[in-house]
């Protein structure tokens, strides 16, 4: 039996100090700490390590920041949602910065990019894709839509009709979509960024709860401080630097990033933490719809995925702490003027942080 993982003191990793004589385990390189040897998978052997992983999460992060200033917060949880298999929803007012981000994401990790501005006359098969007829071979012949590609800027998303917001829902929980009864597999990796204006604005059409439960976060880019700004203006006086923009990792590299994140340990105490949360959402009397068990699945995949960025492989409760926010409050209805991101700020701080074993 794998008994619960425990972190040892001064170390980065996570060692499981009993383990039965499973053939998926091998003695054939074992570490040592202090007197104990610890015995090592036979296929982690030869999985991206975890300081391996920042590596390449470090070269993502300074590549998009060459075009992105500042808002180092943002191009993390972006490359967090990448990273834990899931989507993201980016809020904000108009010419923030939110289609650049995706962009730059886009380029760095050398996918295929397409682009989907929303509008109201945009029809599901624009997103899916549909079948022609070819004169020529006298058959019908079937052209992906711009949903066939690693990464997917649905831009201004709630300018689109609730129709052509349906179509997305297959595709960002599924990974495939169904077209004319065919069901046809989307790209690996497959990542949905979705850009959205106020609410407030004319034309726009409100996310339904169960659209805004497929995204794994959320985040606003905010306005950038003076000196941003001003850096902005210089990279921007003599062109665009997206054009000179290169990929400095490739896919393959992003697929073993998702397969490391899946081999973050989140020991039962922290999952024990998250269960709390959900529970203390769940008793506020100003939430109007409590949060789903779908967010604390993604804030568990989403603390896996910020370790990672720290050469970790176990999670903190300080990261499902900083990760409860951006993971939840687009999820909540709050009665009156309450607010989400507020209110969940509140509850984290007052709720007691679960105990590590020291050893």
């Amino acid at each position: 039996m794998i008994r619960e993982p425990t972190l040892l003191r001064g170390s980065r990793n996570l060692v499981f100090l009993e383990l039965d004589e499973s053939p998926e385990f091998t003695w054939l390189e074992s570490r040592r700490l202090g007197s104990r040897l610890l015995p090592v998978s036979a296929s982690q052997d030869r999985a991206l390590e975890p300081q391996r992983a920042a590596e390449l999460l470090g070269r993502i992060e300074e590549n998009v920041h060459r075009v992105i200033v500042g808002k180092e917060r943002v191009v993390r949880l972006a490359i967090t949602g990448l990273l834990a298999g899931g989507h993201v929803l980016l809020q904000d007012l108009p010419g923030t910065g939110k289609t650049m981000l995706a962009r730059a994401l886009a380029t760095s990790v050398g996918g295929t990019f397409r682009r989907i501005q929303c509008t109201p006359d945009l029809l599901p098969s624009d997103i899916t894709g549909s079948s022609i007829f070819n004169q020529k071979e006298l058959s019908f012949e079937f052209i992906p839509g711009p949903v066939f590609a690693n990464i997917v800027l649905a831009d201004e998303i709630n300018r689109a009709t609730p129709r052509s917001q349906s179509a997305l829902l297959e595709a960002m929980g599924e990974s495939q979509v169904t077209v004319e009864g065919t069901t046809r597999s989307l790209e690996r990796p497959f990542f949905v960024i979705a850009t959205q204006n106020p609410s407030e604005f004319h034309g726009t059409y409100p996310l339904p709860e169960s659209q805004l439960d497929r995204f794994l976060l959320s985040a606003e880019m905010g306005a950038p401080t003076d000196a941003e700004a001003m850096e902005v203006l210089a990279r921007r006086e003599h062109g665009d630097p997206i054009s000179e923009l290169s990929s400095v990792v490739d896919l393959g590299d992003v697929l073993e990033l998702q397969a490391a994140c899946l081999r973050v340990v989140a020991a039962p105490a922290i999952r024990t933490y998250i269960v709390s949360i959900l529970q203390a959402i769940r008793a506020r009397p100003d939430v109007l719809l409590p949060a789903s068990m779908r967010s604390g699945v993604y804030l568990q995949r989403a603390a896996q995925a910020w370790a990672l960025f720290e050469g970790r492989d176990f999670v903190l409760p300080d990261d499902v702490k900083l990760l409860a926010a951006p993971v939840m409050a687009h999820r909540l209805s709050m009665r009156g003027r309450a607010k989400a991101e507020e209110m969940i700020h509140e509850l984290v701080a007052s709720l007691p942080l679960p105990p590590l074993r020291q050893h």
